[in-house]
């Protein structure tokens, strides 16, 4: 009885988490007075009624794995990746690169705007994949939406264009599956061998779906616009072009860590697969991408400068998402020991099979936009908790791409989100416009690919 009256009250703050992640306030305070409100409530009900999560466990040890283990466990294994992600998205941006590309296939559809929206939007998509943080957002997006404006796109589909390409890029993105795959751990620590070579299959598959249901969306919200040639114009208000074959660059990353691999004993005896780490890939492809559109010039120290600026610049990019990342991970660590109690409520209700789940997930998708209860970097912590323990270990092959479709689609359709938030200021786009176009086309994405993680994965299990 102690555990159902903890889980409802558990339920209620989480109510009012995700009101107040709807309202816009500051995330990563919300998630710091969660994370302390959860920590309080599981103690208490330890107290009353001992759990196992606590077992051998004390008030203190409880607050060391929530404040201290939580935030120096994510440093360690996020970000890292998210610093030199960040430091690559200001190369491709510093280098031009990024803009040339806009730039050619801008003159390639020239005039139409229905071929130039679509080409503009899969190379945002492209850059994505690698990329991440407001400030390669911003700097790509003033490129963009000026030009899809030009070609007489109305603000709300041009602005829902441009994120909906991001989003379908974040799908492929390895910086983000390794976010998700340390919540993942956190709860299940099996999860730590699935790679992002495992998942690359049903990420591309995702990316492309996304794209096609975002050009779709945006297609039928077009109406009959004046065009303007605006190829004729950026040729001649664009800086200088990076050469051809520095283009490369922008998939580097990705495709070392795909293509670089070894196989070596496990602990268990068994063949375990290592990939090339994503960090250095970002280092080889940032030096590859100077050193091929010239900017790796001067002496040693004036080298040095230009990459620490790079560094630093990237890292300011990305600075509001680290506080919100590491507060996040202690909500996470606390959802951990608040998991009886959701269970006590929940555990009945979730699914034992696959199909089912699929079906679920797909049907309840908007349940991840505002940062709710099936979004992974948002409220959803405790419910993967839950589902996590209805299942066995080796179910997070089918469990991670289910929650990567409720987290991503919505997530970057989302108001909440930090990039859409500035859209909307640069734009002059309502949020109820926006939102009329994101939440169907982020609940359509997220029906079709939970099938499709279904007959990819949950047909074993």
């Amino acid at each position: 009885m102690v555990n159902v009256i903890i889980g409802l009250i558990l339920i209620a703050t989480f109510f009012v988490m995700v009101w107040y992640c709807v309202k816009g306030y500051n995330l990563m305070v919300g998630f710091f007075v969660m994370a302390t409100l959860w920590t309080a409530i599981a103690l208490i009900g330890n107290a009353l009624s001992p759990s196992d999560v606590m077992e051998n466990k004390d008030w203190l040890s409880v607050l060391i794995n929530v404040y201290g283990d939580g935030p120096a466990e994510y440093s360690r294994s996020i970000l890292v990746n998210v610093f030199f992600g960040a430091f690559f998205g200001r190369v491709l941006v510093e280098t031009g690169i990024a803009a040339t590309l806009i730039r050619k296939v801008t003159e390639l559809g020239g005039d139409k705007p229905r071929i130039t929206m679509a080409l503009l939007c899969i190379v945002t998509a492209v850059i994505f994949m690698v990329n991440t943080g407001i400030g390669p957002v911003i700097s790509i997006a003033v490129i963009v939406l000026p030009i899809l404006l030009s070609l007489g796109i109305s603000a709300p589909v041009a602005l829902f264009a441009f994120m909906g390409s991001i989003m379908a890029g974040i799908f492929s993105n390895p910086v983000n599956f390794a976010q998700y795959q340390t919540i993942f751990k956190g709860f299940n620590e099996a999860a730590g061998a699935y790679t992002f070579n495992e998942y690359f299959n049903f990420s591309i598959i995702a990316s492309v779906v996304a794209l096609v249901v975002v050009l779709v969306v945006a297609n039928l919200s077009m109406g009959k616009k004046k065009s303007y040639s605006w190829a004729a114009n950026a040729q001649q208000s664009g800086s200088d072009d990076a050469p051809w074959y520095s283009w490369i660059a922008v998939i580097l990353p990705v495709v070392l860590v795909l293509a670089v691999k070894t196989s070596v004993p496990g602990a268990d005896g068994k063949p375990l697969t290592q990939t090339f780490p994503i960090i250095f890939g970002f280092i080889i492809s940032g030096i590859y991408a100077l050193l091929t559109t010239g900017k790796l010039k001067g002496n040693y120290s004036e080298i040095c400068r230009r990459f620490a600026k790079l560094f630093t610049d990237g890292s300011i990019d990305v600075a509001p998402m680290i506080g919100f990342l590491l507060t996040l991970a202690m909500f996470n660590n606390a959802a951990a020991f608040a998991k009886p109690y959701f269970t006590a409520i929940l555990g009945d209700f979730i699914p034992h099979s696959a199909l089912i789940l699929a079906i679920a997930f797909g049907i309840l998708t908007p349940l991840g936009f505002f940062r709710g209860p099936l979004n992974l970097v948002g409220s959803g912590s405790a419910i993967l908790a839950v589902v996590l323990a209805a299942y066995p270990d080796n179910a997070y092959t089918f469990l991670f791409p289910l929650f990567a479709v409720t987290t991503i689609a919505p997530q970057h359709l989302d108001v909440t989100q930090s990039w859409v938030a500035w859209g909307f200021g640069y734009s002059k786009v309502s949020s109820g416009d926006f939102m009329k176009k994101s939440i169907p086309t982020g609940w359509i994405i997220g029906i079709v690919m939970c099938l499709v993680a279904y007959v990819l994965y949950g047909t074993s299990f």
